[in-house]
């Protein structure tokens, strides 16, 4: 341990009191060893510091700062040397605003399209998400704060996120679920990491010791602080004995008692609680030397976020090349989105931007001659026949259409996953009908996450901005009007329905469970190897100009190829590597990505890249060995500019690590071909080698079910309640604005009652109110009354002992 002499010094009630957080966003201070207290925010891609009272949700207007373009965005990028200048802004604003720790990036796996908050995950891809998050953590640790991604794992739902229970086998928790946090710890360097709601095989992931000790600190060599999400620390004591530094916001000294109780009871041993105060000292102490207070330059810090967006964008269609536009074109604006844009997503992540610019305004800066413009829609899908009669009468009179469309509000927010992949119907209609006026019509796409798009043919051009930040209107500018060249690539796959994703028939699940049933099949692996059409695939993007590959040359330490630009302007290409593996033992995927690279050419430029092999490029998670083993085989090494668009292949023989293999392909024949929508439940209990916990309620509501589950309640007032909240819930979301507190409490466990209240509610109250919800009403109501003078009377006599250790 590093700080032996100042634990020495350290009262049992201080140590214990230590693990929790004080107030919304920050630690306790001790006076008495000169120990400051340090702030945390939200941040993935832009700070939100509140100004008055904190809250988790965003309710509280923040201090301004730069909204860059979400992860989703910026990963569409590829470009990790961007992530670094991004996360040194961020670690910069962080600075100037007196925050310690950045929790962000968020880096889980887009398992399904509709995930409510994809728009703040990288990509369906571990590599990618990998390398793009531990550019943003050396960007952002750069400066005297902490990155903190987020959240560790396997966290792809958005309802009833605090109660579920994500079941997978090890191998897709290594391979697919855990890749890119290894990444971020490993190369990143991160120095601290965010533990996530859900239970992972039946525990809950701030007290799963085989996530935050084997795997985080043992195997990664982790060194740094894990904190809870907001209000999920489930039992304070096993996280700690687990390896969990810091429980938030604010349990109050319910959970501080409960540790002193477990420590006398030896349930927890000393060395343990001393184990993660070393690690929360270390950071009180790195964190809070505190230099000179350093203001930010917004101006410099929106080009920034400009570039940053006209990097990420990504042309998905260009035909006869209309874009870019031709000097002095007549166009229509149209759209509601162009007049009031949507960049950013909704929910903790929520930026309050230094400034805005919307393409209505910043669009009179080009040289095109702008014949009207008109919202055209409602933008959350009523239907209004004036604004699209509107709309139609000045498109008429364009030679062009820039049509701004997307995902509204509702569609994408933290606390509330999709219904469906589809823009809303009234902007399509619009769409349809303007496409009947033979002017052709730009899209221009405002969403986060991955959408259907059977309307496609009604655009000529399609120009997708992901959420572009508070700059977006001048990148999108400066790409239709040619100033820049696009060299976006997708992060993700769009296929042409719902139905046909691997994950389709098990998300959202139903009860407490998650199954991942698809395994290691996510994304492109599931599409690619099922030979299943989609819409654009993985990494697939359009540019302006050209680019021919050649000279492909493979050895043992990586791969060498030449890429021309053979068209007449300059630009990026993003190159891709995937590895393959025919009639392997072990199944896998028809290939996976192991590696790329961005390069930028001047039209006629060319140039030989190396993209080199890592301990990643060949290896599979074992589960009869327990480690990581390398298939003996001739693998094929493809270079292409998409995973659909493989332009170059060489093969090379690697040597295998075991002979040992981990299956018997007779009792997995769905898995070894990949078509696994409807994998048995015998199939999954193979996979898995345990059968599959039930996930049915048990009868009467516990601590850990959700409050939307008062459904099941024999208290008529819970039923109530649970109406109620219903009700409300469905009213703010036809408002088309999510009402994010109602949503938290809707999902969040009765327990979390006693984690989010600064100790006003203690366990012993929520085992009252359970008591009432179970049908017991006044025995409930006596001890939620006897509980809060208990914890009054208890909270008071802490406090005094804290106190008087301060003197």
């Amino acid at each position: 341990m590093k700080h032996t002499d100042l634990i020495e010094k350290m009262t049992l009630e201080e140590k214990a009191a230590f693990l929790s957080g004080k107030g919304e966003w920050e630690t306790r201070e001790f006076k008495r060893h000169n120990l400051p207290s340090i702030f945390c925010s939200d941040g993935p891609h832009g700070l939100r510091k509140q100004a008055g009272a904190g809250d988790h949700l965003g309710l509280n207007e923040s201090l301004p700062a730069t909204c860059f373009p979400t992860a989703a965005t910026v990963a569409n990028s590829w470009d990790e040397s961007l992530g670094q200048e991004i996360g040194d802004a961020l670690g910069e604003e962080a600075e100037a605003l007196d925050v310690d720790i950045l929790l962000g990036p968020g880096l889980n796996i887009k398992r399904s399209p509709l995930c409510g908050r994809n728009f703040e995950y990288f990509s369906e891809d571990p590599y990618l998400a990998g390398k793009m998050a531990a550019s943003y953590v050396k960007g952002i640790q750069s400066h005297n704060v902490y990155a903190c991604p987020k959240h560790f794992a396997v966290n792809s739902q958005e309802l009833r996120r605090m109660a579920m229970n994500s079941v997978l086998d090890e191998r897709t928790l290594r391979e697919i679920y855990l890749t890119g946090f290894e990444i971020a710890v490993k190369e990143g360097g991160a120095k601290a990491i965010m533990s996530s709601y859900n239970e992972v095989n039946g525990e809950y992931a701030n007290e799963n010791k085989h996530l935050l000790t084997e795997i985080l600190r043992e195997e990664w060599g982790f060194d740094g602080m894990v904190v809870t999400d907001w209000g999920g620390s489930n039992n304070h004591v096993k996280g700690v004995a687990a390896g969990s530094n810091l429980e938030m916001p604010a349990p109050g000294l319910d959970s501080a008692r409960e540790i002193v109780a477990a420590v006398n009871d030896g349930t927890l041993s000393m060395e343990e609680l001393d184990f993660v105060v070393d690690g929360l000292l270390d950071a009180v102490l790195t964190l809070g030397k505190r230099g000179e207070k350093k203001d930010f330059d917004k101006e410099a810090h929106h080009k920034l976020a400009r570039k940053a967006a006209a990097e990420s964008a990504v042309l998905l269609k260009n035909e006869k090349s209309i874009l870019p536009l031709k000097s002095g074109v007549k166009v229509a604006l149209i759209g509601d989105f162009a007049v009031e844009p949507r960049y950013q997503g909704a929910g903790s992540s929520v930026v309050n931007p230094t400034q805005v610019e919307t393409l209505e305004k910043i669009i009179n800066h080009y040289d095109v001659q702008v014949v009207g413009t008109s919202r055209g829609y409602h933008r959350m899908g009523e239907a209004n026949d004036a604004m699209k009669k509107e709309a139609m009468d000045i498109a008429a009179l364009a030679d062009v259409v820039l049509f701004c469309f997307g995902l509204d509000e509702i569609s994408e927010s933290e606390g509330l996953d999709r219904n469906h992949m589809r823009i809303p119907q009234n902007q399509i209609d619009l769409l349809q009908s303007m496409a009947q006026l033979n002017t052709p019509v730009v899209g221009i796409i405002s969403a986060g996450s991955s959408i259907e798009m059977p309307w496609q043919n009604s655009c000529q051009a399609i120009l997708h901005g992901y959420l572009t930040g508070q700059a977006g209107a001048s990148a999108m500018m400066d790409i239709l009007m040619g100033k820049v060249n696009p060299s976006g690539r997708l992060n993700e796959t769009y296929p042409i329905r719902y139905e046909d994703t691997p994950a389709f028939r098990h998300f959202p699940s139903t009860e407490r469970n998650a199954e991942f049933r698809e395994s290691i099949y996510v994304g492109y692996r599931y599409y690619d190897s099922s030979k299943v059409r989609v819409q654009y695939p993985f990494g697939f993007g359009l540019s302006y100009t050209e680019f021919t590959y050649s000279d492909l040359s493979v050895d043992v330490e990586g791969a060498s190829v030449t890429i021309a630009n053979t068209g007449n302007c300059d630009g990026a290409e993003v190159v891709q590597m995937y590895i393959g593996l025919d009639n392997a033992i072990v199944f896998r995927p028809a290939k996976e990505l192991k590696g790329f690279k961005k390069v930028f050419l001047k039209a006629g430029e060319q140039q030989t890249i190396r993209i080199p092999f890592d301990d990643k490029t060949f290896r599979y998670w074992n589960v009869k060995t327990n480690k990581w083993e390398i298939e003996m085989g001739t693998y094929q090494v493809m270079i292409g500019a998409s995973v659909s668009d493989i332009r170059l292949e060489a093969d090379i023989t690697v040597e295998g690590t075991t002979n040992e293999y981990p299956y018997n392909p007779a009792l997995l024949p769905y898995y070894y071909t990949g078509i696994i929508q409807q994998i048995s439940d015998k199939e999954f209990e193979e996979l898995l080698g345990h059968p599959i916990p039930s996930g049915k309620w048990s009868g009467e509501l516990g601590e850990n079910d959700a409050i939307c589950q008062m459904y099941y309640a024999k208290s008529k007032l819970a039923r109530f309640i649970y109406n109620r909240l219903t009700a409300m819930k469905i009213k703010s979301e036809e408002k088309g604005k999510p009402d994010l507190n109602i949503l938290f409490i809707y999902n969040m466990p009765f327990r979390a009652l006693a984690k989010m209240t600064a100790g006003m509610i203690s366990m012993e109250m929520v085992e009252g109110m359970l008591v009432v919800v179970n049908g017991h009403f006044f025995k409930g109501l006596g001890k939620i009354i006897g509980g809060f003078f208990r914890n009054r009377r208890k909270n008071k006599a802490y406090e005094k002992k804290l106190a008087g250790g301060n003197n």
